[in-house]
Parts: structure tokens; C-alpha cells; sequence
């Protein structure tokens, strides 16, 4: 079993992250890739890296930081010359996460959309540079973030990536998967009802995604699943994230640790 997505390098494990990579190895997860949401979030994300063999790790500049991907420079102008140096890094497997993100937050108003457009785009070019595939958020900016990666379909890899946390409709599921993205779950599929501004249950789009384009995330500190809704997340939920898709899809626990490692493998290259 792989978390493709999760965030020990915040804060909010900043004090046990050795006991919380102990606890998912021991429950079965595998690996683990930390993602990284801007320039010294991705410089933490590395630094796991290199300290544990079962760690990787995925640098990017994340939608809600697209007006400050750089906190060390007032300007921000060299935060794409930063990420191309820490993405070089031999265990950073992908560019992420990057993408849109339309939904107005308490804590964040939304970024100017041309400007989440336009970091967006400078880190499709990097991955096309560095041979990387993408790490793709996307919260209610669907229409924006199919146009643009159609757009620059020549810069995409094989495969071109993955969608993080997904969510949408079935037909913007339909456009992710023609393009041959795979598609990533988290906790929040055990969640009852629609998330704000959504209006497709996400057990319907599991059920929608084919078992060959499946890969499995925590997203953690955030969205830990039922029974752990609202205290801290962690890798080891990856089990329970599993667990709920093998009900849904109908098949065996085994049969999705399996194909969602092989897809992992497949997609990112690990050993």
C-alpha cells in the first residue's frame, strides 16, 4: 500500500513525524510520497526523502500560494528556478500539487485566477522539462484546469499524472481519464452528503473510476476518514481509504492494495 499524497512536512507533525511514519509502516503502508504546496514546504517534503528509504516526495507551488510561491523573495521572481533545482532531486517523482482552486475559504479568499493560471502553466513547462508527470488539485475550476491541460497536451508525459482529492462530476472524471490521468481518493470518501459546492456524491465517481487508473491518499493532516473524522490524519488511514473503495468497487482488500501499488509504480517510477 502507497500514500501518493500526504503532508508530514507541516507543521502539525512537526513534533512525532518518526512515530507517525513507524505507525503506517506498521499497519501496512508501504510508502510514502509528502507533497509539497510551496518552495519551503517542498524543501521539508525533500528532507523526508532523503532520510527514509520509504519516502518520496513531490514539489510544486500550490493554487492558494499562487500570488506568494516564494516566501523567501518579496518578488517571487526566482521561485521557479528554486523548485527546478529541488525537483531534480533523484527521489522527487512528480511536480505537484499544482493546478486551480475556485472555492472561497475561510482561512484563504480565492487567488486571481489569472495568476493561478499562469503558475500553473510554468510548472507543466518545468515537468515537460524534467520528464515529470503532474500532481493535480482541482477544486471547482474543472472547466479551467481540462482547457488548460488541453492546451498543452505536448507537454504532458506518459502518463501525464494524476488528479489529487478528486472530486467533480462524472463527466469532468470522464475528461480527466480520456487525457489518462489516474485518479486519487482520500478519506473524504467515508464522508456523508456533498462537500460544499459539489453535486456528485464521491462514492459515485470510485465507482466510476476504473481499477487500473485508482491510486490511494490521505491528504493528511486533513480529511482523516470515519471513524478518525476530526482529529488529525495520518499515513496509516490509507488502510481504512482502501478498505471503503474494495466495498464499493466490490472486491477484495487485497485486490485493491495490489492494483493501487502497481499503479503507484507505474506512475511515479518508484522501485
Amino acid at each position: 500500500m502507497v500514500d501518493v499524497h500526504c503532508h508530514l512536512n507541516f507543521n502539525a507533525f512537526k513534533d512525532d513525524y518518526d512515530e507517525v511514519i513507524k505507525r503506517a509502516l506498521e499497519a501496512g503502508v508501504t510508502k510514502i510520497i509528502n507533497v509539497g504546496t510551496k518552495i519551503d514546504s517542498s524543501q521539508k517534503a525533500v528532507g523526508l526523502a532523503e532520510k527514509y528509504n520509504n519516502l518520496y516526495s513531490i514539489v510544486g507551488v500550490h493554487p492558494h500560494h499562487a500570488d506568494k510561491p516564494d516566501p523567501s523573495t518579496s518578488s517571487g521572481q526566482d521561485w521557479i528556478d528554486e523548485l527546478e533545482v529541488l525537483a531534480k532531486n533523484p527521489k522527487v517523482v512528480a511536480i505537484g500539487e499544482i493546478g486551480m482552486d475556485y472555492f472561497r475559504y475561510k482561512s484563504n479568499d480565492i487567488v486571481d485566477p489569472k495568476l493561478q493560471r499562469e503558475i500553473f502553466i510554468k510548472q507543466i513547462e518545468l515537468a515537460h522539462r524534467l520528464k515529470k508527470p503532474l500532481q493535480v488539485h482541482n477544486r471547482q475550476a474543472g472547466t479551467d484546469i481540462i482547457g488548460i491541460l488541453n492546451t498543452h497536451k505536448n507537454l504532458l508525459q506518459d502518463p501525464p499524472g494524476m488528479f489529487h482529492c478528486m472530486s467533480g462530476d462524472i463527466n469532468f472524471l470522464e475528461k480527466v481519464l480520456s487525457l489518462g490521468f489516474y485518479i486519487g481518493f482520500d478519506g473524504n470518501i467515508t464522508y456523508k452528503g456533498l462537500a460544499p459546492g459539489e453535486d456528485t456524491v464521491l462514492s459515485d465517481l470510485v465507482k466510476a473510476t476504473p481499477l487500473d487508473r485508482l491510486v490511494i491518499e490521505t491528504d493528511s493532516p486533513y480529511l482523516p476518514p470515519v471513524p478518525h473524522r476530526g482529529t488529525r490524519n495520518e499515513p496509516k488511514h490509507a488502510i481504512i481509504v482502501a478498505d471503503f473503495i474494495s466495498k464499493i468497487k466490490g472486491v477484495s482488500l487485497a485486490e485493491i492494495e495490489k492494483k493501487t501499488s502497481q499503479n503507484t509504480h507505474s506512475l511515479f517510477k518508484l522501485p
